[in-house]
């Protein structure tokens, strides 16, 4: 899908699928999702640069993602998306960067985008340039990545409750769902929070990249801009490390706690099995067929039995209730 965004006489113009070289040529963004050979075509021959493929996307050295032809820029990251649905992922985004117009190239939608299209029409200002779309998207980006965080955060904080302080004596009973929640919602936060960074990462990198070819890239008026960006991303790097931090923290307390209550539950069975054998024991010798057992004659003989099986199961119990074992 071809969209094209040009602002004529301060409106925001916006087309879909549309191949006319004039119109391409006049856009000062070209989002490309999910292109098709034939739009990545008609770009290419309107503009005379050449349009990542996604193979090209997907490579991981640093060269290959941030690089410069002429007075073009190519810059490529991995970034979150799906956060909102819980089929949360990563995927590589490519700006290209002309004089005149912002070209990207993605195969998913991070929320950042629709939200900051719907902005651009409200306010078309922020299309004044290809590097003011550029810079307000990422603004758009990191906004959209502070949410998440704070989100989790708090996700985090629940979980905590649920796991730690309904444990406490004298509490709610700490329940199996509470601590199954609270193992889904840290593997949660840990895997955001760690596409989260990658993203951070890849941002911090394209800003550095961008603010060294700010003499042409980015207009004099749009360079403060790429300083507030670096600030706020990291800033949200340290805080992702540390919501990465205490995550690793919790896990490893729940963790702790599942194996304190599955050690109570391995002794309620070990006091029941040792109060268990002296009668068993002795059930077995009764129940011996020996054609002489002097017990069988006498009158008193079942209830005497009953009486010491009954005895042999209380005492153990009542020696670790004494020592403190139960």
């Amino acid at each position: 899908m071809l969209t094209t965004y040009t602002v004529e006489n301060g409106q925001l113009s916006l087309r879909d699928n549309v191949r006319d070289a004039e119109v391409l040529r006049r856009a000062v963004w070209i989002d490309l999702l999910q292109p098709t050979p034939e739009e990545e075509d008609a770009v290419q021959d309107a503009l005379g640069i050449e349009i990542p493929t996604r193979e090209e996307m997907q490579e991981i050295e640093s060269s290959s993602r941030l690089y410069r032809e002429d007075d073009t820029l190519f810059l490529t990251a991995n970034f979150l998306y799906g956060a909102d649905t819980g089929e949360f992922s990563s995927t590589p985004i490519s700006f290209v960067l002309t004089t005149n117009a912002l070209i990207t190239v993605r195969y998913a939608t991070p929320k950042a985008f629709p939200v900051f299209t719907a902005r651009c029409q409200k306010s078309p200002v922020l299309l004044t340039s290809a590097d003011a779309v550029m810079l307000h998207l990422f603004e758009q980006i990191v906004d959209r990545l502070a949410d998440i965080l704070e989100r989790i955060g708090a996700d985090m904080e629940r979980a905590s409750h649920g796991a730690f302080r309904r444990g406490k004596p004298g509490a709610v009973t700490l329940r199996e769902s509470d601590l199954k929640e609270a193992l889904l919602t840290l593997g949660q936060v840990g895997e955001v929070t760690t596409r989260a960074s990658e993203t951070l990462l890849g941002l911090n990198r394209i800003l550095t990249f961008v603010g060294a070819e700010k003499a042409t890239a980015v207009r004099k008026e749009n360079q403060g801009t790429i300083k507030t960006l670096v600030r706020d991303v990291r800033s949200l790097v340290e805080h992702g490390n540390f919501l990465n931090n205490k995550a690793t923290f919790l896990l490893d307390a729940v963790l702790g706690i599942i194996n304190v209550e599955q050690t109570n539950i391995i002794k309620t069975f070990t006091v029941v099995s040792v109060a268990l054998m002296p009668p068993t024991l002795i059930a077995s010798i009764y129940g011996m067929n020996f054609q002489h057992m002097p017990e069988l004659n006498w009158r008193i003989g079942y209830p005497l039995a009953l009486l010491v099986m009954v005895a042999t199961a209380v005492l153990p119990i009542w020696y670790f209730k004494r020592k403190g074992w139960l």
